[in-house]
């Protein structure tokens, strides 16, 4: 082989090894970002597992917000009608959340309290997430509640 063409191989391999390192280190950070959406069902039927950090969605329970005074710490409850969590939020709350709403919380599981890093609440009466509706949807069906039929707008 000679001197150019060995040049030539090695360029080639510093470059794919340099794209093979560049590739492992975007995957790693992904995979660190990455929030899977679980029910209070799912949670507590340990299917989350030893995930650190995942996204709990749901329905805040009637009744069960309770905000700690002079502080923003904020306690509710997240049902999907199997089961039901609590969570502890000491972010401010976004505006249009409130009881009876659907709501999906980022966070970590901690004993038997979710802690909440952030807190989403639906942006109309209509709106939930996929994944979320698709879960509710199965609750619906397992408890015989009856599911309204969408909007057409």
């Amino acid at each position: 082989m000679n001197p150019q063409r060995r040049r030539r191989l090695l360029w080639v391999l510093l470059l794919v090894a340099a794209s093979g390192l560049a590739t492992a280190l975007v995957a790693m950070a992904l995979q660190r970002n990455v929030a899977y959406l679980y029910t209070p069902a799912e949670v507590l039927r340990g299917d989350a597992g030893s995930a650190e950090r995942f996204r709990l969605g749901g329905m805040v329970a009637k009744g069960s917000l309770k905000r700690e005074p002079g502080s923003l710490v904020a306690l509710f409850t997240v049902t999907d009608g199997d089961a039901e969590l609590t969570v502890r939020s000491d972010q401010i709350l976004p505006d249009l959340f409130r009881e009876g709403q659907a709501v999906v919380v980022t966070g970590r599981l901690q004993g038997d309290r979710f802690i909440a890093e952030e807190v989403l609440a639906k942006h109309d009466e209509t709106y939930m997430p996929k994944e979320l509706a698709d879960k509710m949807g199965k609750a619906h069906v397992k408890h015989d509640v009856p599911v309204p039929a969408p909007e057409v707008r």
